[in-house]
């Protein structure tokens, strides 16, 4: 047809805008999902400010840079000035950031706490697929001792109970296993992929790397002894005895003065390895039942010029999921019929929508479709209330 592009005249497999599609890893969240995540979002924020933790905000685009630890995951643009810029795609940095510039010196210890929205070009499976998604957390800047490690997992455990989630916390060290690597004689491309197998705690890829670079039967039997420290207290013990190396026994005893100080239960892993080049102490993750992921996670770290830092985030979606079996049905809502019944509505704690039309039949057809069962309107006595019925498809009069 003239006028008309061959391409346009073919149908088209691509999603459509117009056809309500939305990219890939992303959501709309509805009502019911959105007050009950802005309720848990002011719950934790309150618990982290009761603890001293003070709010700040960093912006959603930064400079791109080859140094951060998310650059082949974020989403980059170029602005009016061609600068690259990218989106947010981890708290820590910014933060970090946010820490040298404002904060210079301190005082330290420096309490504070941040939330909002993160961005990853691509598909992350722990994060249950999402490409944009929601973090809560804290960061205590400038000071490193067993009793700030203590007092991260002490709010923690604070958050979760806020949170109504029960979750078990697990403890690790990736320093501690790329001590024991160290001590085995290990170092460069072999340490690093070992760290990977161990931290996969893939038994197989454990001998095929042994074999590859020649590693004797002792150290293979360390390494394999790594993949299975996982459990209570005891697995401090085994831990131990594993490796007399100065760094391992400093970490073993830095992790029995922590779980001292912090009195509760807590479960050992002490063969995660994952991002050992980035923490430089004690992590912590904890896990709820019913999920293949950790709800919150966090750790010790060193920002740019060595000021010490540590820290935990919390996936707002991810405690969601947990909470989904336990969340509180919506609030009544009642109709107002008028805009002094509505202030006294709400003055009483309900919530309240306003009549927009005094044609009753749609206000009828409105409530039945919202799930409204009551009108209220004012009187000189007071509110009065009035219960709706409406029939069913068989005829039969109900009230919502």
């Amino acid at each position: 047809m003239p006028g008309v592009s061959s391409s346009a005249a073919r149908p088209s497999n691509r999603p459509s805008a117009r056809a309500g599609f939305i990219p890939e890893g992303t959501r709309d969240v509805l009502p019911p999902e959105w007050s009950q995540r802005e309720a848990l979002r002011a719950r934790l924020s309150a618990c982290f400010s009761a603890w001293g933790y003070r709010g700040v905000e960093v912006p959603a685009l930064e400079f791109a840079s080859a140094d951060h630890p998310q650059d082949a995951l974020a989403f980059k643009l170029i602005d009016s000035g061609g600068q690259v810029l990218s989106l947010r795609s981890e708290f820590t940095t910014a933060v970090g950031r946010l820490v040298r510039s404002r904060f210079p010196q301190g005082p330290f210890p420096l309490r504070l706490q941040y939330g909002g929205r993160l961005w990853l070009r691509a598909l992350n499976s722990e994060l249950g697929r999402l490409r944009e998604f929601n973090q809560m957390g804290v960061e205590l800047i400038g000071v490193q001792t067993a009793q700030s490690d203590a007092e991260l997992l002490h709010l923690a455990a604070a958050a979760l109970e806020t949170a109504g989630v029960q979750a078990q916390l697990e403890v690790g060290y990736p320093g501690f296993v790329d001590a024991v690597l160290e001590d085995a004689g290990l170092n460069g491309e072999a340490r690093a992929a070992v760290h990977d197998a161990i931290d996969r705690k893939s038994g197989a890829d454990v001998d095929l790397l042994a074999a590859q670079h020649g590693l004797s039967g002792a150290v293979r039997g360390t390494l394999h002894a790594l993949t299975d420290l996982y459990g209570g207290p005891e697995v401090l013990d085994a831990a131990q005895a594993l490796s007399p190396g100065v760094r391992a026994q400093e970490a073993v005893a830095h992790l029995r003065r922590v779980a001292a100080l912090y009195g509760g239960p807590l479960l050992f892993d002490l063969g995660v390895s994952r991002r050992y080049g980035y923490y430089t102490g004690l992590t912590f993750r904890a896990y709820s039942a019913g999920l293949n992921q950790p709800v919150l996670g966090g750790g010790r770290y060193d920002l740019p010029g060595g000021l010490p830092g540590a820290g935990f985030a919390v996936g707002l979606e991810r405690l969601m999921q947990a909470l989904a079996p336990v969340l509180p049905p919506e609030p009544e809502v009642v109709l107002a019929l008028d805009l002094a019944s509505a202030r006294a509505a709400r003055a009483q704690g309900l919530h309240a929508e306003l009549a927009w039309t005094d044609d009753w039949g749609e206000l009828r057809a409105f409530s039945a479709a919202r799930g409204i069962r009551r009108w209220v309107s004012d009187s000189p006595s007071g509110l009065t209330f009035t219960e709706l019925a409406f029939t069913d498809l068989n005829g039969a009069e109900v009230t919502l």
